[in-house]
């Protein structure tokens, strides 16, 4: 941690010391907002990750560059549209300087915000953005815990029609008939994938996904689910968007492959959702510990094992240190709450996978970064 606050110490006194001081003099005095965006916007540098636009035609790569810079201060502000953020523009000077634009009239239209936001969807430009931060902040870091977990995405769009599967015959096979070998499951198939043909099996279309919350009761939604792995700081370090209807055992093994080619981790800590033998398997070969909740999965028995363990434990005032270390998993819900409640995860008003992902990459860009420079400031 000692080496991550010295790589961001010498970004807080860039910013501090060179950028604030330029910046007062061409502008009108900062806002504490405005100072937060930049702050956000220097160490994320989303215009570095651009394609190179010279020679073509269309409009110049410095409108691109600043409509890549005014999705960010959307994210920042949690506005809710294009259409608002375009208004915000126009009567904020210092957010429109900040972004990129001096004068109202180099504004471009919605439909140009619009056509640029497909382009970086496209591409991936956030993710671009977000995967060379984590590996410039904290590819050489050792990340004490790991906690993995998923949050459902509303969409306004219609869910997809599942294809309907044939009812299997129940029963003994005809005399002379093999029995069908079981088919492997998700999971199971993951072990022997590459990322890329893990990440290319997972259902990514609109669809109805059901939840329980942690008081037992389930909660209904149409459009995604957003899985994110989350290290000690409240730091995003990955995210993988899907189908509604995806367990969230089916994306551990993906995320936990994007998670460790960024940096090193020592414990997993997972819900009881993730309880699967093939799961602790993979998390070992990584060198990691896993700290999964029991599942009991209707079994009354080992349910009623597992309460009176924890009655027991409260009893006596006594928690193990796996179960100490357990608790940090909270950290994935403060990256959940905050995600939704103030960086747009609430406010999905695109269609599509790409463009759902997009939206939501922008936000998670945004909340790393502030995290980051929190442990600085």
């Amino acid at each position: 941690m000692s080496q991550l606050v010295a790589i961001l110490s010498q970004y807080w006194s860039t910013i501090q010391g060179t950028l604030f001081p330029r910046l007062q003099e061409e502008l009108d005095p900062l806002t504490k907002k405005q100072q937060q965006l930049i702050e956000i916007l220097e160490l994320v540098r989303i215009e570095d990750f651009l394609p190179d636009y010279f020679g073509c035609e269309g409009r110049p790569q410095k409108t691109r560059s600043a409509i890549a810079r005014a999705f960010v201060a959307k994210m920042v502000y949690n506005v809710d549209t294009t259409t608002f953020l375009i208004e915000r523009l126009k009567s904020d000077k210092n957010l429109r300087r900040i972004c990129g634009w001096e004068r109202i009239t180099q504004l471009p239209s919605e439909a140009t915000f619009s056509r640029a936001f497909a382009e970086f969807a496209e591409t991936g430009l956030p993710q671009q953005a977000h995967d060379a931060m984590i590996s410039k902040t904290l590819g050489n870091v050792v990340a004490q815990h790991k906690s993995t977990d998923s949050t459902a995405i509303e969409a306004r769009e219609k869910p997809q029609t599942k294809p309907e599967k044939k009812p299997e015959k129940r029963g003994r096979p005809r005399k002379g008939k093999k029995q069908a070998e079981r088919e492997s499951t998700r999971i199971e198939q993951q072990l022997t994938m590459t990322l890329a043909e893990m990440l290319a099996d997972l259902p990514i279309g609109c669809d109805r996904g059901a939840k329980r919350d942690s008081k037992g009761n389930t909660m209904y939604w149409i459009g995604y689910k957003l899985h994110i792995d989350t290290i000690d700081g409240d730091i995003p370090i990955s995210a993988i968007v899907t189908s509604a209807s995806v367990h969230d055992s089916q994306v551990a093994i993906p995320l936990a492959t994007l998670s460790a080619r960024k940096l090193i981790n020592c414990y997993d800590l997972m819900d009881s959702a993730y309880d699967v033998s093939d799961i602790y398997k993979y998390s070992r070969s990584l060198k990691h510990m896993p700290l999964i909740d029991q599942n009991p999965r209707g079994n009354k028995i080992l349910g009623e094992e597992i309460e009176a363990e924890l009655l027991a434990r409260k009893t006596i005032h006594w928690n193990p240190a796996e179960q100490i270390r357990y608790n940090e998993r909270s950290a994935a819900e403060r990256v959940n709450a905050r995600l939704k409640d103030e960086f747009g995860a609430k406010k999905v008003r695109v269609r599509g996978h790409y463009k759902v992902a997009c939206h939501l990459m922008f936000g998670i860009l945004v909340l790393a970064a502030d995290q980051i420079m929190k442990l600085v400031t």
